[in-house]
This record gives C-alpha cells, structure tokens and sequence, in this order.
C-alpha cells in the first residue's frame, strides 16, 4: 500500500465522486484547489453537466479515460458502493474524505490489491506535503 503522500505525488487525473457545484461546500472548495495545483480534477455528479470547467460524468463507470484515483465525497453509508464503482473501472486508488469511512469498502479494496484511505482530506495531505501535480512525461523538454 502506497502512502497519502505517495498515491497524491503519482496521481495525474483524480475521479470525484460527489463533486459539488456549490462552492460553499467542502466538496467544492476541495477538488478546487486540487485542480489549481495541476491535477485533472473529472467530477462525478449525477445532477451537473460541468464542474471546475470539466465536463461532469453521471457514474464513474461513463468516464471513457482511466484515472489514477477516485477521491469521494459521498457519506460513509454510500461510499462502499463508490468502491465497488471504482475496482469495476479499474482504479488503483481509492480516498474517502475526512469523516467518511468503509470498513468493507477497505477490505474490498485491499482484496483487489488497490490502495485506500479513508477519513483522510487529500487537500491537506497536499498542503502538508507542498504537493502539485507531476507533469506529464510529454511535457518533460527532456
């Protein structure tokens, strides 16, 4: 298992499964300042077309491009399902937000051998870390 620190230094394009339109909210203010420290922020938002300037997906399972990580902003009581969603697609990490927690999701995941946190604020692992996104080996000069 890769720490916080690690799956966020790795991490280009990061799933936000309950990304808000409300920018009053946690999980709008959140995955805002992680798109404006480089990473591709793809929300996931049933009832939203755009977000953060993104095109919104209903389910993680209509993203047509992989993802390094789904990051959730869902309560506890959803976010096994949320798991289940993202092993479906592939995802080789899964991060529950501060106070979200899924024991089965966790062994779920652990079982699919996919890294997970929960109950922990990517925003703050940034911040403590002074993460911003990896470039990408095609906008290396080289």
């Amino acid at each position: 298992m890769r720490s916080a620190e690690q799956i966020l230094r790795e991490a280009r394009t990061i799933a936000v499964v309950g990304a808000s339109r409300d920018r009053s909210k946690t999980a709008h203010a959140v995955p805002l300042q992680i798109q404006l420290h480089g990473w591709r922020i793809v929300p996931v938002n049933p009832f939203a077309d755009q977000i953060f300037g993104e095109r919104a997906y209903r389910r993680l399972a209509d993203i047509p491009f992989p993802v390094d990580l789904v990051n959730v902003f869902r309560p506890s009581a959803d976010a096994t399902q949320v798991v289940k969603d993202a092993l479906a697609i592939g995802a080789p990490a899964i991060w529950l937000q501060q106070d979200i927690y899924s024991p089965a999701g966790r062994t779920l995941a652990e079982a699919a051998g996919v890294d997970f946190l929960e109950n922990t604020c990517i925003a703050v692992v940034r911040a403590v870390h002074a993460l911003s996104a990896p470039r990408s080996p095609a906008a290396d000069p080289g």
